[in-house]
């Protein structure tokens, strides 16, 4: 199973936004940080905006921000919205009994054909597995991530751990 550049960039914006440690991102900077077109991501924000995964600020000082509860969305969750067609061949589309898809014929064997019922089992188990991961979860460790995209990560340093800053005595 391939999934589509628009379910790959979905995860993406939402695991930059879930790395960013505070403020409002812009569409540029995520465009920048992956090398992806802004034309392609501003739909898919927009998308994600409708959704309520991303709150969207309008204006000279807006961009984008993670919804409260978007990292606790499951990898399932988002690729179920964003995608459009599961079926791995054109037995699996759910199309009325008298209308097949227009791409494939129908399939002399499909009467008794079992691969039909294996393909919609490994696409199922694809699902869940999917649906075992957050959005969260994968955003760790968020330093490293954030330090690939680009984005300045300040971590605090523990006062007494090795290379702290100390006042001179």
């Amino acid at each position: 199973m391939r999934l589509t550049d628009y379910t790959d960039y979905s995860l993406r914006v939402l695991l930059y936004l879930s790395v960013r440690p505070s403020g409002l991102s812009t569409i540029q900077e995520i465009s920048d940080a992956y090398g992806i077109s802004k034309n392609h991501l501003m739909k898919i924000v927009q998308q994600l905006g409708e959704l309520g995964w991303v709150e969207t600020v309008r204006g000279r000082n807006g961009g984008l921000k993670l919804s409260s509860r978007t990292n606790d969305l499951t990898i399932g969750d988002i690729v179920r919205r964003t995608e459009s067609d599961f079926a791995l061949v054109g037995c699996l589309v759910n199309q009325p009994a008298d209308r097949q898809a227009s791409s494939h014929a129908r399939c002399v064997i499909q009467p008794a054909c079992r691969l039909r019922g294996v393909l919609a089992a490994a696409r199922d188990a694809f699902l869940a597995e999917l649906d075992k991961h957050t959005v969260g979860e994968l955003a760790q460790p968020a330093n490293d991530l954030a330090a690939l995209l680009g984005i300045v990560s300040i971590a605090p340093i523990a006062v007494g751990a090795p290379g702290a800053l100390r006042a001179p005595s």
